[in-house]
């Protein structure tokens, strides 16, 4: 981590050094502006990462900037042992006026996904199991295979900084086995697996389902902008859920979301922001293949899963946190130490050191893990986890966002490794 830290501040001295001088006041946008990527990477349990995404951003004639008219984001890419990514996204707060319209169609082929169990602490973590075997076993391994339409509407409440939010989301899931180029098939016996003979994953549910979720609340903001803002504060409090009128499996489920967000400036370039967050169950039975399905009011990311990894607990290992009901912090301070013109675009250069933090505070199906084996089921009680790191974050606009985050979790349990993201936008 160390490491990691000192490269990650001398790159930012050697490219605050060369942006001095290139350092003017912005430009304002107008018209079309296209922020292409190319999706490279590799995984050992999925291998390389290959493809394509962008966002695209209309700027009218400019009165607007920063804030765009309307903003679409189009990812495809594909892992070399099978998993696919399909994404387009659309939203605009000019579309229809006094409406914000957002919508997203998107495809997630997660022939290989992680599961760790539920429960947090509860769940023992094997580092040494956490890998595709010489025999071709994969025990944190299955099958998530994701369809989602969503949508999502917000108006305002007169001239106030309260606002209303509301939306519809159609989810089909196959959950099953994992398939990997590199699994065996016939010795797989996985973590999946053992949860499903022993009935702490409902036989009902454990091929996935589909369902159509409901989703309602308010809005309070008083941020100076949206994507990249140096004071304000930002309030969702929603409900979500799901009446199962359609695969029929018995999981009727309504949940409770709460996302505050306060962001402070520390002088010129510095801001402090946090995010403290809870989601958790109502009413109902939310099956086990939705647990790790975190919502929001306005999409950051294309596919928002925890707790654990990317979104929420940066360097824990993915979704190792599950349970009907989560809460987590993240607390980070973001330096722009560059600002400056380069090919007719505004840049910003900015570090995001960070420290996040969060637990599983409702359990789910625990009475049927305390039946599983010790080498299972460890007995603890649920803790809090916490991680912390470092980013590199390359801004073009104030809206396209470019990340390198580096995190490492304090318990290894919650992973060994060091976790590294590249992708877009701030988390919050």
């Amino acid at each position: 981590m160390k490491k990691i830290l000192t490269t990650l501040l001398a790159l930012a001295f050697v490219l605050s050094a060369a942006a001095q001088d290139a350092e003017k006041s912005e430009i304002v946008k107008t018209g079309l502006n296209f922020g292409p990527l190319p999706a490279v990477g590799y995984s050992s349990d999925l291998g390389w990462h290959y493809g394509a995404l962008s966002d695209i951003y209309w700027y009218g004639d400019g009165s607007t900037y920063p804030e765009y008219m309307w903003k679409a984001n189009v990812e495809i890419s594909k892992y070399s042992k099978g998993n696919t990514v399909l994404h387009s996204f659309f939203d605009s707060k000019y579309l229809i006026p006094g409406i914000r319209v957002s919508a997203a169609v998107s495809y997630f082929g997660n022939k290989t996904t992680n599961f760790y169990g539920f429960n947090g602490a509860s769940s023992v973590y094997n580092p040494d199991l956490d890998r595709i075997t010489d025999d071709g076993r994969g025990f944190y391994l299955m099958r998530r295979d994701i369809f989602r339409i969503q949508t999502c509407f917000q108006g305002k409440f007169g001239d106030s900084n309260w606002g209303w939010a509301g939306g519809l989301t159609f989810w089909s899931i196959k959950a099953g086995h994992a398939i990997n180029n590199g699994l065996n098939y016939n010795n797989d016996v996985s973590l999946y697996d053992i949860y499903v003979n022993n009935g702490v994953i409902h036989e009902a549910e454990k091929d996935g389902g589909k369902h159509l979720e409901f989703k309602a609340g308010v809005v309070y903001d008083t941020r100076d902008h949206e994507n990249n803002p140096t004071r304000g504060t930002n309030l969702e409090i929603y409900m979500f859920g799901s009446p199962d009128i359609i695969s029929h499996h018995n999981n009727h489920y309504l949940k409770l979301a709460v996302h505050f967000k306060q962001f402070v400036p520390l002088g010129d370039r510095i801001v402090f922001g946090t995010h403290l967050a809870y989601q958790g169950l109502v009413a109902g039975n939310a099956p086990f293949y939705m647990l790790q399905t975190i919502q929001s009011i306005n999409m950051k990311q294309i596919n928002t899963e925890g707790l654990g990894s990317t979104c929420t607990l940066r360097g824990t290992v993915t979704n190792r946190l599950q349970g009907d009901g989560y809460a987590w912090m993240n607390n980070e301070i973001r330096w722009s130490f560059a600002k400056f013109r380069w090919i007719n675009q505004n840049w910003t250069l900015a570090l995001n050191p960070f420290f996040d933090l969060g637990k599983v505070i409702q359990p789910y199906h625990l009475a049927q893990m305390k039946k599983l084996s010790s080498d299972l089921y460890s007995g603890q009680a649920e803790k809090i986890h916490m991680s912390a790191g470092a980013g590199l974050h390359v801004i073009m606009n104030q809206n396209f966002n470019i990340n390198f985050e580096f995190g490492k979790c304090f318990d290894p349990n919650d992973g060994t490794g060091l976790g590294i993201n590249i992708g877009l936008n701030y988390i919050f």
